[in-house]
Protein backbone atom coordinates (compact mmCIF):
# COMPACT_ATOMS: atom_id res chain seq x y z
CA UNK A 1 0.00 0.00 0.00
CA UNK A 2 1.60 3.59 -0.96
CA UNK A 3 2.49 5.99 1.70
CA UNK A 4 0.00 8.40 2.75
CA UNK A 5 -2.88 5.95 1.57
CA UNK A 6 -5.67 5.06 3.65
CA UNK A 7 -8.50 2.68 3.10
CA UNK A 8 -11.52 3.57 0.98
CA UNK A 9 -14.53 4.24 2.11
CA UNK A 10 -17.84 3.95 0.36
CA UNK A 11 -21.45 5.48 1.02
CA UNK A 12 -23.49 3.90 3.15
CA UNK A 13 -26.38 2.41 0.75
CA UNK A 14 -30.07 3.76 1.12
CA UNK A 15 -32.69 1.97 3.48
CA UNK A 16 -34.92 -0.59 2.32
CA UNK A 17 -37.83 1.30 0.64
CA UNK A 18 -41.11 -0.55 1.95
CA UNK A 19 -43.16 -1.55 -1.57
CA UNK A 20 -46.06 0.37 -1.69
CA UNK A 21 -49.48 -0.60 0.54
CA UNK A 22 -52.63 -0.70 -2.02
CA UNK A 23 -55.41 0.82 -0.56
CA UNK A 24 -58.91 -0.98 -1.29
CA UNK A 25 -61.10 0.81 -3.43
CA UNK A 26 -64.45 1.30 -2.06
CA UNK A 27 -67.38 1.67 -4.68
CA UNK A 28 -69.89 4.18 -3.07
CA UNK A 29 -72.70 3.62 -5.18
CA UNK A 30 -74.42 7.23 -6.47
CA UNK A 31 -78.24 8.48 -5.26
CA UNK A 32 -80.45 7.22 -8.67
CA UNK A 33 -82.96 9.91 -9.71
CA UNK A 34 -86.35 7.99 -9.49
CA UNK A 35 -87.97 7.77 -13.33
CA UNK A 36 -90.16 10.35 -14.71
CA UNK A 37 -93.56 10.05 -14.16
CA UNK A 38 -95.12 9.55 -17.72
CA UNK A 39 -98.50 11.58 -16.62
CA UNK A 40 -96.08 14.60 -15.96
CA UNK A 41 -94.10 14.63 -18.80
CA UNK A 42 -94.92 17.01 -21.59
CA UNK A 43 -93.39 16.11 -25.12
CA UNK A 44 -92.62 19.32 -27.11
CA UNK A 45 -93.16 18.07 -30.98
CA UNK A 46 -90.96 19.72 -33.32
CA UNK A 47 -92.93 21.57 -36.03
CA UNK A 48 -93.97 19.77 -39.07
CA UNK A 49 -93.17 20.97 -42.68
CA UNK A 50 -92.71 18.35 -45.39
CA UNK A 51 -95.21 18.27 -48.58
CA UNK A 52 -98.48 16.75 -49.59
CA UNK A 53 -98.82 15.12 -52.51
CA UNK A 54 -97.53 12.26 -54.99
CA UNK A 55 -93.92 13.55 -54.65
CA UNK A 56 -91.54 16.31 -53.10
CA UNK A 57 -91.37 19.49 -55.18
CA UNK A 58 -88.04 19.74 -57.28
CA UNK A 59 -86.71 22.76 -55.29
CA UNK A 60 -85.00 22.32 -51.64
CA UNK A 61 -86.98 23.27 -48.69
CA UNK A 62 -84.81 25.65 -47.20
CA UNK A 63 -83.61 28.95 -48.49
CA UNK A 64 -80.56 28.75 -50.84
CA UNK A 65 -78.92 32.13 -52.05
CA UNK A 66 -79.96 35.71 -51.10
CA UNK A 67 -81.11 38.27 -53.30
CA UNK A 68 -78.60 40.78 -54.59
CA UNK A 69 -77.60 43.78 -52.43
CA UNK A 70 -76.46 47.36 -53.71
CA UNK A 71 -74.93 50.64 -52.15
CA UNK A 72 -77.43 52.93 -51.09
CA UNK A 73 -80.37 50.34 -51.62
CA UNK A 74 -79.91 48.41 -48.48
CA UNK A 75 -82.96 49.62 -47.04
CA UNK A 76 -85.27 47.79 -49.73
CA UNK A 77 -83.92 44.40 -48.90
CA UNK A 78 -86.62 42.02 -47.87
CA UNK A 79 -86.22 39.17 -44.86
CA UNK A 80 -86.91 35.84 -46.46
CA UNK A 81 -89.69 35.33 -43.78
CA UNK A 82 -92.15 37.39 -41.89
CA UNK A 83 -93.79 36.41 -38.54
CA UNK A 84 -96.18 37.90 -36.06
CA UNK A 85 -99.46 37.23 -34.48
CA UNK A 86 -101.58 38.28 -31.30
CA UNK A 87 -104.64 37.70 -29.40
CA UNK A 88 -107.38 40.63 -29.14
CA UNK A 89 -111.17 40.03 -28.07
CA UNK A 90 -112.34 36.31 -28.78
CA UNK A 91 -109.68 35.56 -31.63
CA UNK A 92 -106.26 34.96 -32.19
CA UNK A 93 -104.39 36.03 -34.67
CA UNK A 94 -101.13 34.02 -36.88
CA UNK A 95 -99.60 35.52 -40.05
CA UNK A 96 -96.83 34.42 -41.66
CA UNK A 97 -95.40 35.80 -44.95
CA UNK A 98 -92.36 33.17 -46.70
CA UNK A 99 -90.18 33.36 -49.56
CA UNK A 100 -91.07 30.95 -52.74
CA UNK A 101 -89.39 28.02 -53.13
CA UNK A 102 -88.25 29.66 -56.88
CA UNK A 103 -87.31 32.76 -55.17
CA UNK A 104 -85.62 30.83 -52.54
CA UNK A 105 -83.45 29.04 -55.55
CA UNK A 106 -82.96 31.85 -57.79
CA UNK A 107 -81.42 34.24 -55.47
CA UNK A 108 -85.04 36.86 -55.90
CA UNK A 109 -86.97 38.94 -53.31
CA UNK A 110 -90.03 37.95 -51.23
CA UNK A 111 -92.23 39.81 -53.19
CA UNK A 112 -94.92 39.14 -50.92
CA UNK A 113 -95.22 41.84 -48.11
CA UNK A 114 -97.43 41.65 -44.95
CA UNK A 115 -98.18 44.08 -42.41
CA UNK A 116 -100.19 43.87 -38.76
CA UNK A 117 -100.83 46.94 -36.99
CA UNK A 118 -103.05 47.77 -33.81
CA UNK A 119 -105.22 50.93 -33.98
CA UNK A 120 -106.71 52.66 -30.98
CA UNK A 121 -106.85 51.53 -27.27
CA UNK A 122 -109.11 48.96 -25.46
CA UNK A 123 -112.31 47.48 -26.93
CA UNK A 124 -112.34 50.44 -29.56
CA UNK A 125 -109.41 49.33 -31.29
CA UNK A 126 -108.87 47.52 -34.46
CA UNK A 127 -106.68 44.96 -36.14
CA UNK A 128 -105.61 46.02 -39.69
CA UNK A 129 -104.02 42.86 -41.40
CA UNK A 130 -102.64 43.59 -44.98
CA UNK A 131 -101.39 41.25 -47.38
CA UNK A 132 -99.86 42.77 -50.72
CA UNK A 133 -98.63 40.78 -53.23
CA UNK A 134 -96.38 42.10 -56.09
CA UNK A 135 -95.93 41.05 -60.33
CA UNK A 136 -93.63 38.44 -61.11
CA UNK A 137 -92.30 40.02 -64.10
CA UNK A 138 -91.98 43.54 -62.33
CA UNK A 139 -88.47 44.04 -60.88
CA UNK A 140 -89.97 46.61 -58.31
CA UNK A 141 -92.48 44.08 -57.39
CA UNK A 142 -91.06 44.02 -53.60
CA UNK A 143 -91.34 47.29 -53.67
CA UNK A 144 -94.84 48.09 -55.02
CA UNK A 145 -96.22 45.50 -52.20
CA UNK A 146 -94.43 47.40 -49.12
CA UNK A 147 -95.88 50.43 -50.64
CA UNK A 148 -99.78 49.08 -50.79
CA UNK A 149 -99.69 47.60 -47.17
CA UNK A 150 -98.25 51.14 -45.39
CA UNK A 151 -100.04 53.39 -47.18
CA UNK A 152 -103.64 51.00 -46.78
CA UNK A 153 -102.68 50.98 -43.01
CA UNK A 154 -101.91 55.12 -42.71
CA UNK A 155 -105.08 55.72 -44.40
CA UNK A 156 -106.92 52.95 -42.15
CA UNK A 157 -104.86 54.50 -39.01
CA UNK A 158 -106.00 57.96 -39.91
CA UNK A 159 -110.18 56.66 -39.87
CA UNK A 160 -110.05 53.84 -37.40
CA UNK A 161 -111.84 55.13 -34.73
CA UNK A 162 -114.79 55.50 -37.71
CA UNK A 163 -114.07 52.31 -38.77
CA UNK A 164 -113.97 50.35 -35.42
CA UNK A 165 -117.72 52.44 -34.88
CA UNK A 166 -119.03 51.76 -38.27
CA UNK A 167 -117.87 47.58 -37.71
CA UNK A 168 -119.42 47.39 -34.39
CA UNK A 169 -122.62 49.24 -35.38
CA UNK A 170 -123.49 47.16 -38.49
CA UNK A 171 -123.01 50.46 -40.74
CA UNK A 172 -122.22 47.36 -43.85
CA UNK A 173 -122.69 50.34 -46.31
CA UNK A 174 -121.12 52.78 -44.83
CA UNK A 175 -117.85 50.84 -44.29
CA UNK A 176 -118.12 49.36 -47.75
CA UNK A 177 -117.62 53.17 -49.43
CA UNK A 178 -115.54 54.14 -47.03
CA UNK A 179 -113.11 51.06 -47.55
CA UNK A 180 -113.53 51.05 -51.64
CA UNK A 181 -112.81 54.98 -51.37
CA UNK A 182 -109.38 54.27 -49.02
CA UNK A 183 -108.58 51.77 -51.10
CA UNK A 184 -108.50 53.89 -54.39
CA UNK A 185 -106.43 56.20 -52.97
CA UNK A 186 -103.80 54.06 -52.24
CA UNK A 187 -103.57 52.97 -55.75
CA UNK A 188 -103.96 56.54 -56.71
CA UNK A 189 -100.99 56.50 -54.98
CA UNK A 190 -98.86 53.64 -56.19
CA UNK A 191 -99.57 55.10 -60.02
CA UNK A 192 -98.04 58.47 -58.78
CA UNK A 193 -94.82 56.13 -57.59
CA UNK A 194 -94.65 54.57 -60.47
CA UNK A 195 -94.71 57.87 -62.20
CA UNK A 196 -91.93 58.88 -60.42
CA UNK A 197 -89.64 55.75 -61.38
CA UNK A 198 -90.67 56.28 -64.97
CA UNK A 199 -92.49 53.06 -64.93
CA UNK A 200 -95.98 52.27 -66.70
CA UNK A 201 -98.67 51.93 -64.21
CA UNK A 202 -98.51 47.98 -64.24
CA UNK A 203 -94.89 47.94 -63.40
CA UNK A 204 -95.58 49.10 -60.16
CA UNK A 205 -98.67 47.48 -58.71
CA UNK A 206 -99.66 44.85 -56.45
CA UNK A 207 -103.01 43.09 -55.19
CA UNK A 208 -103.95 43.99 -52.07
CA UNK A 209 -106.50 42.07 -49.33
CA UNK A 210 -106.96 42.98 -45.92
CA UNK A 211 -109.11 41.82 -42.80
CA UNK A 212 -110.51 44.03 -40.20
CA UNK A 213 -111.02 42.56 -36.76
CA UNK A 214 -112.30 44.83 -33.98
CA UNK A 215 -110.45 44.06 -30.24
CA UNK A 216 -114.23 44.19 -28.74
CA UNK A 217 -115.24 40.99 -27.59
CA UNK A 218 -118.62 41.40 -27.75
CA UNK A 219 -118.51 42.15 -31.68
CA UNK A 220 -117.42 39.05 -34.00
CA UNK A 221 -117.77 41.11 -36.85
CA UNK A 222 -114.66 40.26 -39.56
CA UNK A 223 -113.99 42.72 -42.49
CA UNK A 224 -111.97 41.81 -45.72
CA UNK A 225 -111.62 44.35 -48.66
CA UNK A 226 -109.01 44.53 -51.37
CA UNK A 227 -107.87 44.30 -54.78
CA UNK A 228 -106.81 41.64 -57.27
CA UNK A 229 -106.23 37.56 -56.38
CA UNK A 230 -105.88 35.66 -53.69
CA UNK A 231 -108.33 33.67 -51.24
CA UNK A 232 -110.70 33.78 -48.30
CA UNK A 233 -111.31 30.20 -46.28
CA UNK A 234 -113.36 29.86 -43.57
CA UNK A 235 -113.15 26.32 -41.70
CA UNK A 236 -115.92 25.85 -40.09
CA UNK A 237 -117.09 22.13 -38.70
CA UNK A 238 -113.48 20.78 -40.06
CA UNK A 239 -114.94 21.76 -43.91
CA UNK A 240 -113.54 24.59 -45.58
CA UNK A 241 -115.48 27.02 -47.28
CA UNK A 242 -114.50 29.49 -50.01
CA UNK A 243 -115.64 32.66 -48.95
CA UNK A 244 -114.17 34.65 -51.72
CA UNK A 245 -116.35 37.40 -53.21
CA UNK A 246 -117.66 36.65 -56.76
CA UNK A 247 -117.21 39.28 -59.42
CA UNK A 248 -119.63 39.55 -62.49
CA UNK A 249 -119.01 39.46 -65.66
CA UNK A 250 -118.95 43.22 -66.59
CA UNK A 251 -121.64 43.55 -68.74
CA UNK A 252 -123.76 42.57 -65.77
CA UNK A 253 -122.45 45.07 -63.39
CA UNK A 254 -125.49 47.82 -63.52
CA UNK A 255 -127.08 50.32 -61.27
CA UNK A 256 -125.78 50.57 -57.54
CA UNK A 257 -123.01 48.46 -56.02
CA UNK A 258 -123.81 44.76 -54.95
CA UNK A 259 -122.21 42.81 -52.14
CA UNK A 260 -118.52 41.69 -52.59
CA UNK A 261 -117.34 44.46 -55.43
CA UNK A 262 -117.43 48.25 -55.75
CA UNK A 263 -118.49 50.30 -58.51
CA UNK A 264 -115.45 52.11 -59.99
CA UNK A 265 -118.31 55.62 -59.16
CA UNK A 266 -118.61 54.87 -55.49
CA UNK A 267 -118.62 57.51 -53.46
CA UNK A 268 -119.35 58.22 -49.60
CA UNK A 269 -122.92 57.77 -48.33
CA UNK A 270 -124.55 61.04 -47.52
CA UNK A 271 -125.17 61.76 -43.62
CA UNK A 272 -129.21 62.85 -43.01
CA UNK A 273 -128.46 66.72 -43.60
CA UNK A 274 -127.55 65.76 -47.42
CA UNK A 275 -123.96 66.21 -46.80
CA UNK A 276 -121.28 63.54 -48.18
CA UNK A 277 -118.91 62.48 -45.50
CA UNK A 278 -114.92 61.89 -45.41
CA UNK A 279 -113.67 58.70 -44.08
CA UNK A 280 -110.59 59.89 -43.40
CA UNK A 281 -111.26 62.89 -41.02
CA UNK A 282 -115.04 61.75 -40.12
CA UNK A 283 -116.29 65.57 -40.64
CA UNK A 284 -118.25 67.06 -43.32
CA UNK A 285 -116.71 68.04 -46.21
CA UNK A 286 -116.45 71.87 -46.63
CA UNK A 287 -118.16 73.93 -49.83
CA UNK A 288 -115.51 75.90 -51.85
CA UNK A 289 -114.42 76.57 -54.90
CA UNK A 290 -111.43 74.23 -55.24
CA UNK A 291 -112.84 71.00 -56.30
CA UNK A 292 -110.38 67.49 -56.11
CA UNK A 293 -111.00 65.15 -59.15
CA UNK A 294 -111.84 62.03 -58.41
CA UNK A 295 -109.37 59.29 -57.70
CA UNK A 296 -108.68 56.65 -61.00
CA UNK A 297 -110.30 53.31 -60.16
CA UNK A 298 -108.06 50.31 -60.69
CA UNK A 299 -108.22 48.20 -63.31
CA UNK A 300 -109.94 44.87 -61.00
CA UNK A 301 -113.04 45.85 -59.33
CA UNK A 302 -113.08 46.24 -54.94
CA UNK A 303 -114.13 43.41 -53.26
CA UNK A 304 -115.70 43.46 -49.53
CA UNK A 305 -117.16 40.65 -47.14
CA UNK A 306 -118.18 41.34 -43.85
CA UNK A 307 -119.16 37.83 -42.01
CA UNK A 308 -120.08 37.39 -38.30
CA UNK A 309 -118.20 34.43 -36.81
CA UNK A 310 -118.93 31.99 -34.91
CA UNK A 311 -116.86 30.04 -31.84
CA UNK A 312 -114.21 27.48 -33.54
CA UNK A 313 -114.04 29.30 -36.98
CA UNK A 314 -111.06 29.90 -38.36
CA UNK A 315 -110.39 32.43 -41.39
CA UNK A 316 -107.59 32.64 -43.69
CA UNK A 317 -106.77 35.16 -45.80
CA UNK A 318 -104.17 34.16 -48.40
CA UNK A 319 -102.48 35.47 -50.75
CA UNK A 320 -102.25 34.29 -54.54
CA UNK A 321 -99.23 31.61 -53.63
CA UNK A 322 -101.00 29.99 -51.11
CA UNK A 323 -104.68 30.09 -52.49
CA UNK A 324 -103.63 28.54 -55.43
CA UNK A 325 -102.77 24.83 -54.31
CA UNK A 326 -105.62 25.56 -51.37
CA UNK A 327 -107.55 25.23 -54.20
CA UNK A 328 -105.69 22.93 -56.35
CA UNK A 329 -104.76 20.73 -54.42
CA UNK A 330 -107.51 18.75 -51.68
CA UNK A 331 -104.57 17.34 -49.81
CA UNK A 332 -103.08 20.33 -48.59
CA UNK A 333 -107.13 21.65 -47.59
CA UNK A 334 -107.49 18.69 -45.75
CA UNK A 335 -103.87 18.42 -43.99
CA UNK A 336 -104.53 22.12 -42.85
CA UNK A 337 -107.63 20.93 -41.78
CA UNK A 338 -106.64 18.42 -39.44
CA UNK A 339 -104.03 20.48 -37.70
CA UNK A 340 -106.06 23.59 -37.39
CA UNK A 341 -109.45 21.79 -36.19
CA UNK A 342 -108.04 21.16 -32.40
CA UNK A 343 -109.27 23.35 -29.35
CA UNK A 344 -106.01 25.58 -29.73
CA UNK A 345 -104.44 27.66 -32.06
CA UNK A 346 -100.80 26.72 -33.21
CA UNK A 347 -97.77 28.71 -31.89
CA UNK A 348 -96.58 30.97 -34.09
CA UNK A 349 -93.47 28.10 -35.19
CA UNK A 350 -96.20 25.27 -36.17
CA UNK A 351 -97.74 27.89 -37.79
CA UNK A 352 -94.93 29.01 -40.03
CA UNK A 353 -94.55 25.30 -40.64
CA UNK A 354 -98.39 24.96 -41.68
CA UNK A 355 -97.77 27.22 -44.49
CA UNK A 356 -94.58 26.13 -45.64
CA UNK A 357 -96.42 22.82 -46.65
CA UNK A 358 -94.46 21.88 -50.06
CA UNK A 359 -96.89 21.27 -53.01
CA UNK A 360 -95.39 20.32 -56.02
CA UNK A 361 -96.15 22.72 -58.95
CA UNK A 362 -96.79 25.67 -56.42
CA UNK A 363 -93.34 27.59 -55.95
CA UNK A 364 -94.46 30.87 -55.78
CA UNK A 365 -94.27 33.84 -52.06
CA UNK A 366 -97.20 32.35 -49.63
CA UNK A 367 -99.22 34.78 -47.24
CA UNK A 368 -101.31 33.26 -44.91
CA UNK A 369 -103.34 34.93 -42.20
CA UNK A 370 -105.55 33.22 -39.79
CA UNK A 371 -107.79 33.81 -37.28
CA UNK A 372 -109.01 31.48 -34.79
CA UNK A 373 -112.45 32.07 -32.95
CA UNK A 374 -112.53 30.70 -29.39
Amino acid sequence: MPEGSGPRTFPAPPPPVAPPVETPTVQVPLPQEPAPDPELTVAVPRPRTGFVGSRPPTYEAEPTALPVARPGELGELVADTVLDGARYGTCTLRAASVRGDSARYRGEPRRDALLTARFGHDETALVLVAVAAGSRAAEDAHLAAADACHWIAEAVCRSHARLSEDIRSGRRGDLKSGLHRLTDRTYGKLRTRAAERGLAPDEYTATLRCLLVPADPECRTRVFFGIGGGGLFRLRDGSWQDLEPLLPEPAAVTGAAVVGFGSPTAVPEASEEGDRLTMDLGITTAPGPLIEEPVPAPVEPFRFRASVARAGDTLLLASPGLAEPMRGEPALARELAARWAGAEPPGLAAFLADTQLRVTGYADDRTGVAVWEA
